[in-house]
């Protein structure tokens, strides 16, 4: 036989030259032979002319990638069994890990390399690749013994796989016949005491929750003759107690005949990172300033419960907190006397519920209590006791001490609850209600309960309207009114404001501005329908030079209560003018009645200021006040629109015929133009034609339509 050591050849795979040359750097003292290869492709044509003993293979590259490369040299008969170790800048996750494995990796190394690592995992291959070239000269001079090495070359592979990792190999019946390094290093068994020992009593595993015995995959893998894994959250328990937290994967050992003549088992400890990973799990359904669950494990505690009443008719009670006056301890001590507040009232709070309870930061100062099986009485004694107990709560900070309320929203979750929207909706619309009947209370809903229903449905809106100007789904639209007699005088456009829900229909105002008005966001859709009107004017002038055609026209904006009252309103009109270069004389501001007499003094500010630029005003719903006549002469406006409710009845109403008459002749007695609104027939249009009114509006003149200028002009 030719003991001659073969020439041990090392593949060296990397696209950057750089990394060859010191991955060869640090091989040279190995007395080996380093090939280099700058991609898959040209590594897969060293392949096809030398042998290697091992392939350092880089992960990252163009074209071919690591992983790739490793699939088809693994399809090769000849380089079935060449060992592959990935070189990787990055530290592979678990799915990474598995990946290269099963495209036939044995081991991974981190960049940057330790050297002491590399030579030390590439002595171990180079050892092997002279052993198994022996093997090849000795199998070929003793045929008779050919079939026992070819079981040893086969465990030899199996096991390569593992490097890095915990093995145990076995016979058929399941005793132990390897067990490597990191094998006794977790197992707390040596290698030698495992000889002859049962794998059931080397590697006892358990549930992580129940401790409960988990069958040992190695088993199934026998008897299937597959690769099985093991099941997650396992637990590894040592010889000497300590716990593992593991995971793993058993397959069969075959012959060359592919008949099963043993078992191997990989695992890891995994415990740092399954620890990590249980921590991250915690932090995203925790409040990290309370300790308690936060709002979205919650709504999955709160989810399950309403599954229970629907499916199991159980009865379960939701209520919702919202501290009073926190606001005022947070802004006049500081954000740490708020954060020490919330701390404290959580402590509190944690003794009014059962074990079985969920209590729940669900942000800001906001809590609830989700009270298990449990009826609407006994809830509601919770919540008093609950208030009661926060209202002797003295909050002391910097020698000051602030007594605390809160108000308490309450919801029976039963087989009629819909879902999480629905009854978070209406416990925080009943908190609402509570803190709107002054606070320190509880309100608990019912389902006649109309008022709380229209507020929450309001609240809704906020939400939307809010949505809709961040997400720019406000619409403008435009109606035209004209004058009835005289041709000399400009059409006067109304313009409109429409939303656009997330699926695209259309809403009308009345559904969404009793919302705006009562949440203060009018001075917000304002300023909107304000500022795209006024770029619209500016860039159609700019793409067509046609300010004289424009400036024929009058543009109606509607301005709310809001508005009129805001310290800076007019401030920001000014500005739009003057960056728009809009001509005032064009625009006409609209003010109903009733927001005028509400607001007498700044509307009338208001108005004297803008028409020194040049802009005039219409009083819009006139007649709609009690009070109307007393008013209308304080106001400097220009046109005088006729309440809709009168016109629309004027036909077969001798008394509004009568209003709407009077009205006109007012609003000409003060030298105003007269707009008769709801217009809706030609009926209507006649008649308002022989009392003498100016202008009107309506359906039977024009309806409502999407605002374009080239549509006006």
């Amino acid at each position: 036989m030719d003991n001659k050591s073969p020439t041990v050849n090392i593949l060296l795979v990397d696209d950057n030259e750089r990394n060859l040359l010191a991955l060869e750097g640090l091989l040279q003292s190995l007395s080996v032979n380093c090939v280099k290869a700058s991609s898959g492709k040209a590594a897969l044509k060293c392949l096809l002319t030398q042998e290697f003993a091992l392939i350092l293979l880089d992960v990252q590259m163009p074209e071919i990638d690591g992983f790739e490369t490793a699939k088809i040299i693994r399809k090769r008969e000849k380089n079935k069994y060449t060992p592959i170790i990935f070189v990787t800048a990055y530290m592979p996750t678990e799915a990474k890990i598995l990946k290269g494995y099963e495209v036939g990796a044995v081991d991974y190394i981190v960049k940057p390399i330790v050297p002491e690592i590399l030579l030390s995992k590439v002595k171990i291959f180079i050892q092997i690749f002279q052993q198994d070239y022996a093997v090849k000269q000795e199998i070929q001079e003793h045929k008779r013994t050919q079939e026992a090495l070819f079981i040893e070359k086969e465990l030899a592979q199996v096991t390569l796989k593992s490097i890095g990792d915990a093995v145990i190999t076995t016979n058929t019946q399941g005793y132990v016949t390897y067990l490597n390094p990191m094998g006794e290093y977790l197992t707390g068994w040596s290698e030698k005491e495992t000889q002859g020992r049962h794998l059931c009593e080397i590697f006892a595993i358990v549930n992580e929750t129940t401790k409960e015995l988990v069958i040992n995959p190695i088993f199934q893998a026998l008897e299937e003759v597959k690769t099985i894994n093991l099941a997650k959250n396992t637990l590894l328990i040592g010889r000497d107690g300590r716990e593992f937290s593991i995971d793993d994967s058993a397959s069969p050992i075959r012959d060359r005949e592919g008949n099963v003549v043993g078992a191997v088992i990989v695992f890891r400890d995994i415990t740092e990172s399954h620890n990590f990973n249980r921590q991250l799990s915690w932090q995203a359904s925790h409040d990290n300033l309370t300790g308690l669950i936060n709002r979205m494990g919650f709504e999955l505690k709160l989810e399950a419960a309403i599954a229970s009443a629907q499916n199991e008719q159980h009865h379960h009670v939701l209520c919702y907190l919202d501290l009073d006056q926190f606001k005022v301890i947070n802004d006049t001590c500081g954000h740490a006397a708020g954060d020490e507040l919330l701390r404290q009232i959580s402590k509190l709070l944690q003794q009014r519920i059962r074990e079985s309870d969920t209590l729940a930061r669900l942000g800001g100062d906001e809590f609830a209590f989700l009270l298990h099986q449990c009826d609407l009485n006994k809830a509601t004694e919770v919540a008093e006791e609950t208030r009661q107990m926060i209202e002797k709560f003295h909050f002391a900070w910097n020698n000051k001490t602030f007594n605390i309320g809160v108000s308490i929203g309450v919801v029976l979750i039963d087989h009629s609850t819909q879902d999480n929207n629905t009854v978070l909706g209406i416990a925080d619309a009943a908190c609402y209600a509570a803190k709107a009947r002054g606070r320190n209370c509880i309100q608990i809903y019912q389902d006649n309960d109309y008022e709380l229903l229209r507020q929450r449905k309001e609240r809704l809106w906020v939400v939307q309207i809010n949505q809709a100007l961040e997400d720019n789904r406000f619409c403008l639209y435009y109606q035209k009114v004209t004058p009835i007699k005289s041709h000399d005088k400009p059409i006067y456009n109304e313009i409109l404001l429409r939303l656009l829900d997330e699926k695209g229909k259309l809403i009308l105002p009345n559904m969404f501005i009793p919302a705006g008005e009562r949440y203060g966001l009018m001075p917000n859709i304002d300023r909107w329908v304000i500022s795209t009107f006024f770029n619209k004017y500016r860039d159609y002038h700019h793409q067509n030079q046609k300010y004289s055609n424009l400036s024929q026209n009058l543009y109606a904006l509607n301005i709310s209560g809001a508005s009129i009252n805001h310290d800076h309103f007019i401030d920001f009109l000014k500005e739009q003018f003057e960056q728009t270069q809009v001509p005032p004389h064009t625009i006409c501001f609209e003010i109903t009645e009733t927001t005028a007499i509400a607001n007498f003094d700044q509307a009338i500010a208001l108005i004297n200021e803008l028409k020194q630029l040049g802009c005039c005003f219409a009083l819009d719903d006139f007649g709609h006040g009690m009070n109307s006549f007393d008013y209308i002469k304080y106001f400097p406006v220009d046109f005088l629109k006729i309440d809709g409710s009168f016109v629309l009845n004027l036909v077969n109403s001798e008394i509004d015929h009568a209003i709407v008459e009077s009205f006109n002749r007012i609003g000409h007695v003060m030298n105003l133009q007269t707009i008769a609104e709801f217009v809706e027939n030609t009926v209507i249009l006649k008649e308002v034609e022989m009392i003498g009114v100016d202008y009107a509006q309506g359906y039977a003149i024009a309806k409502p339509v999407p605002f374009k200028f080239e549509n006006i002009v």
